[in-house]
């Protein structure tokens, strides 16, 4: 009688086995043989990572960059042309053409000493344009700007 009770019980587990797994028998015979399919998803599995946020498109960061211009529109003109004794025309200017974008981020962050010899002024440029609040995306919006106007 133990023998009995000890098989059904064997043959219970096996089942609950072969269910919990799927059955064990695939339906390989679609897809010609074994299958490379990732499994379905369980309760268990981990979420997939977000996203990571898009930034703003470049016309949006122009328009913030135009915006944030005023700050160095008192030496480069409203239209960036540049004030004759302040500061350099940005339009068309080989200087803006030549440097990259980092160049361009880090000389708006730093500014330029009337000391440099690569100060061509002999005015100082001051680090963000004397404008303490011009923050990481207002100065990526004025690269953008600013490679606008050429």
């Amino acid at each position: 009688m133990i023998k009995k009770y000890l098989a059904v019980g064997a043959l219970m587990l096996l089942v609950a086995a072969l269910a919990a797994c799927g059955g064990g028998g695939g339906d390989d015979s679609s897809s010609g043989g074994s299958s490379s399919a990732a499994p379905a998803p369980t309760a268990t599995t981990a979420p997939a990572a977000t996203a990571k946020p898009a930034g703003p498109s470049n016309d949006e960061l122009v328009g913030i960059g135009e915006k944030a211009f005023g700050t160095c529109a008192g030496c480069h003109g409203a239209d960036g042309t540049g004030v004759t004794g302040l500061g350099k025309n940005l339009v068309g200017s080989e200087f803006i053409t030549d440097i990259s974008d980092s160049d361009l981020a880090t000389l708006i962050k730093v500014g330029r000493s009337s000391s440099d010899p690569a100060n061509t002024t002999g005015i100082d440029m001051p680090p963000k344009g004397g404008n303490p609040a011009l923050d990481e995306a207002k100065i990526d919006g004025l690269v953008a700007y600013i490679r606008s106007l050429q």
